[in-house]
């Protein structure tokens, strides 16, 4: 090993996900081993997908292979020193998968020398799994939480603001701010997270507003989907487009679901540790949703009350995938006056199929002033096909 490669970092390449949270939780990730890039490619990614993994594989899938392989093709990265790293919930979602199926992907498209690294809790793939440091978890959690209020505020804000755009570059100017925090490991503890949570909620509350007929949409459905433009073909753009207010619940209720859910087992020591970690993220979930609520804002319920609020709508026992999440957060949506849903989910994706659509019907019966419309997304799609659902979601009149 030469002494260049001993100092210089490697690229750690994380395929686009999380639109809202990625440009912080990358941060997470840096450190003196890793250089961490979101990507960015858009390009024709679905047809690269489509020829160098298997069709039946679910759309994130294919777009994932596809946007890794595009980025490693512009020659901008050495393949020798570059990283590619994919989370892996561990339960039996394809996702788990996608590691093992973009190995074969990338030795077939001749990136072979390309490492691959698993980014999960469960001890799987060990051999190439991302070790998980302090550091690591306590810009994490930071990042979810500031991402989670600055998509809240912005979806909130952006369909009355006075000045066209202004709602988007404030959200831009508390990234850029909020980044040097995360890169300096500073300003992170419950206390500082609160303090930071008050400022930018007065910050929104700030911005000039207008009057304006909106009605509000919800977003629900699997993971990458829902949180992705890439997955969704700009569903929210389309939607903001048409005068719709976004609602799109944050991801810390992922998070502390997948808590609640996957990580229930193991030794005392390991469970014990979880608990402790997801008291501490419910902590700083309520006191965020606190300071939205104080200045006029608002937001689903902290996720035990979430919880326990949508018992008798969903069975808890639906854990696979985003499991009984998608109804409850649906449940909640009407609870909160959302009446209008778009419900998305890659096509193929039997969790989503089974513990989403599977019980969309029951939960019209039960909630009759929800109005509900299911959007499968694939690379054999028609964009007409999906615009034309949506719109009859939008056209048609609430009860």
């Amino acid at each position: 090993m030469t002494a260049h490669s001993l100092k210089t970092p490697r690229t750690l390449l994380i395929p686009a996900m999380l639109d809202a949270h990625f440009p912080l939780l990358r941060w997470a990730f840096e450190s003196a081993s890793y250089h961490a890039v979101v990507l960015d490619q858009e390009d024709g990614i679905s047809d690269v997908g489509l020829r160098n993994t298997h069709n039946d594989m679910c759309y994130p899938c294919v777009l994932i292979t596809g946007q890794v392989i595009t980025a490693l093709r512009s020659g901008r990265y050495d393949p020798t020193r570059t990283v590619v790293m994919l989370p892996q919930a561990g339960d039996a979602c394809r996702g788990s998968n996608y590691l093992h199926v973009l190995r074969r992907s990338l030795d077939t498209a001749g990136f072979s020398r390309v490492a691959l690294l698993s980014l999960n809790v469960l001890g799987i793939d060990r051999e190439i799994g991302l070790p998980i440091t302090v550091t690591m978890i306590r810009r994490a959690l930071a990042a979810v939480i500031f991402g989670d209020e600055l998509m809240l505020l912005k979806n909130q804000t952006e369909p009355f603001e006075a000045v066209p755009g202004s709602a988007e570059a404030l959200r831009q100017r508390w990234l850029f701010r909020l980044a040097e925090s995360l890169r300096r490991n500073s300003g992170l503890s419950a206390r500082a997270t609160k303090h930071t949570c008050r400022e930018i909620a007065a910050d929104f509350k700030t911005l000039s507003r207008v009057d304006r007929p909106v009605q509000p949409v919800a977003i629900v459905g699997e993971l990458y989907i829902k949180y992705c433009h890439l997955g969704n073909w700009n569903l929210e753009q389309y939607l903001r487009e048409k005068g719709c207010q976004v609602c799109v619940n944050g991801f810390s209720w992922y998070v502390l679901y997948y808590m609640d859910t996957h990580l229930a087992e193991g030794p005392l020591w390991e469970r014990l540790g979880f608990r402790l970690l997801m008291r501490y993220v419910s902590s700083v979930q309520r006191q965020m949703i606190s300071t939205m609520l104080r200045v006029g804002f608002t937001a689903l319920p902290p996720f035990q009350a979430f919880k326990a609020a949508s018992a008798g709508f969903v069975p808890f026992s639906c854990t696979i995938g985003d499991g009984w999440l998608i109804t409850a957060e649906l449940a909640a949506w009407a609870q909160a006056g959302c009446k209008k849903a778009v419900c998305a989910q890659p096509f193929g994706c039997l969790p989503s199929h089974v513990c989403g659509r599977g019980l969309y019907a029951s939960l019209q019966r039960k909630l009759n002033n929800m109005q509900l419309v299911s959007v499968d997304f694939d690379a054999s799609g028609s964009d007409v096909m999906v615009k034309s659902r949506i719109q009859m979601l939008l056209d048609n009149r609430e009860p």
